[in-house]
């Protein structure tokens, strides 16, 4: 089984924190779709003839596109691919794109999961991040999908930033909660460079990001999440049983995929490619027949920190066994490695795997740094 990314560049405007790679012009949307098809057509044999279990749709803002694009790249992939009779196939969506209209085409489509970019229910948050949308939107486009008939949905939430107090952080999740969405993925807010965001703090128009107050409401997340009976099955995610993102998951267990759009990855079990983040190039390279992508060679090393880094952030846990597969004896010198975690309470080991406690989630990225071979 493999999972295909399409990446499509478009946004309406940019937030202020968003570091994806995104075009806020649309006028050479039609070249790029064409760019897609076609690198869809070049790459056909990267997966090894592998069948394709999920189909995800990701951005930039990947509902701009209308019923009849979606319809022509997931066209282009089910005719050079065994595609599964039950994959998975999700498009992510802002709000403010949802209307009935456009979700009565969607119906026509093969999409059967929608990723909505609410990230809060407050207008004033909306508008520090510079999202499109408004707060009744939000609600809304989860209720229009719903009566559609898409109730395989998830939404995305942020917390830790300077607007989000702990009363509205519990409202957002109760409003989550009240919608019945079955699958939430939430982040805390991070600064990056070269954004909007980044320049506000450094030159004192908004005030730095509360490392005290991203823990305390992704405390808050996870046990409001556990109440309402979501299993943390991932760091940012959380699902009703049965809900859990399939394309995501195969990322963190290492299944193969391929990354088709600009600034896309893929990733073979032996290595790992990136596209150019650059559309014009990205399609000037694709109009030559050729893919403008750097390769990177992964090494034994390479392959066991990027299972502990993955494998460590889900509710499946690390598996000592499949460490040992990677490399012969790895398992003991991670082991040795980890007794201070254990001894700090923050990992756990039950049979012959080992997990992060509530308390070890805080320190994920910390934890399996630590461990680094």
């Amino acid at each position: 089984m493999a999972g295909i990314y399409i990446h499509i560049p478009f946004c309406k405007q940019a937030c202020y924190y968003c570091d994806f790679h995104f075009s806020t012009s649309l006028k050479y949307k039609d070249e790029l779709l064409r760019a897609l098809v076609k690198e869809i057509q070049l790459q056909k044999d990267y997966l090894d003839a592998e069948t394709i279990e999920t189909i995800y749709f990701g951005g930039g803002t990947p509902s701009i596109l209308s019923a009849d694009e979606i319809n022509l790249l997931i066209g282009t992939v089910t005719g050079l691919h065994t595609v599964s009779s039950n994959a998975e196939i999700t498009l992510e969506a802002n709000p403010d794109d949802l209307n009935r209209e456009k979700l009565q085409a969607f119906r026509q489509t093969e999409i059967n999961r929608f990723s909505i970019g609410i990230q809060s229910f407050f207008d004033d948050n909306l508008e520090w991040m510079n999202r499109v949308h408004r707060a009744n939107e939000a609600e809304a486009s989860v209720k229009r999908a719903q009566d559609a008939g898409f109730d395989n949905l998830t939404v995305d939430l942020i917390y830790g930033y300077p607007l989000l107090s702990d009363k509205k952080w519990k409202q957002n999740l109760e409003k989550v909660f009240e919608l019945e969405v079955p699958h939430v993925s939430s982040y805390a807010m991070t600064v990056e460079p070269k954004t909007a965001l980044a320049s506000f703090i450094k030159n004192k128009k908004q005030p730095a990001i509360s490392d005290e107050q991203s823990a305390r409401q992704f405390i808050l997340l996870m046990h409001a999440m556990q109440e309402k009976g979501f299993e943390h099955y991932e760091i940012s995610n959380f699902c009703k049983p049965g809900h859990y993102s399939k394309h995501n998951s195969n990322y963190w267990k290492g299944v193969k995929y391929l990354g088709i759009g600009p600034s896309a990855h893929s990733y073979n079990g032996e290595t790992r490619q990136w596209n150019i983040a650059n559309n014009a190039k990205y399609m000037q390279a694709i109009e030559a027949g050729k893919i403008s992508a750097e390769t990177e060679l992964l090494t034994e090393a390479n392959r066991l920190n990027e299972y502990i880094m993955t494998s460590l952030r889900t509710m499946w846990g690390l598996d000592l066994d499949k460490l040992n597969s990677i490399a012969a004896a790895s398992a003991i010198e991670l082991v040795l490695a980890a007794r201070r975690f254990f001894d700090k309470g923050w990992i756990e080991q039950k049979d012959n795997v080992i997990y992060l406690t509530q308390t070890g989630k805080l320190y994920a990225d910390h934890i399996a740094s630590g461990l680094f071979f």
